[in-house]
């Protein structure tokens, strides 16, 4: 894995957690009671975005890690994946035989 590859996968993984964190413990206007003139009753009636980043960066990076390290094992490849038998056998395996 390049160093390009492992910084979009810590990035796509920090978005994915990131969207499911964002949701946890949401209080809006409406719960509150405090609804701001010209918003709506469920816009958050305090959020802390830098909270959300820091929990989110904590939930991440060992989630990248294992990722990482599964990729970078190499014990599952696509051809191990493949249920419909589209791809060739690779060169140099027992299953392929040398045409006579």
């Amino acid at each position: 894995m390049t160093i390009t590859a492992a910084f979009v996968l810590f990035a796509v993984t920090w978005f994915m957690v990131f969207f499911v964190v964002l949701p946890l413990r949401l209080v809006t206007q409406g719960d509150a009671g405090e609804t701001v003139p010209g918003t709506h009753a469920s816009a958050p009636a305090d959020f802390r975005l830098g909270r959300k980043a820091r929990l989110t960066t904590f939930w991440a990076v060992p989630i990248w890690a294992a990722l990482s390290a599964f990729i970078l094992w190499g014990g599952v490849t696509v051809r191990d994946i493949d249920v419909f038998d589209r791809m060739s056998p690779e060169r140099g395996s027992p299953l392929v035989t040398a045409p006579e």
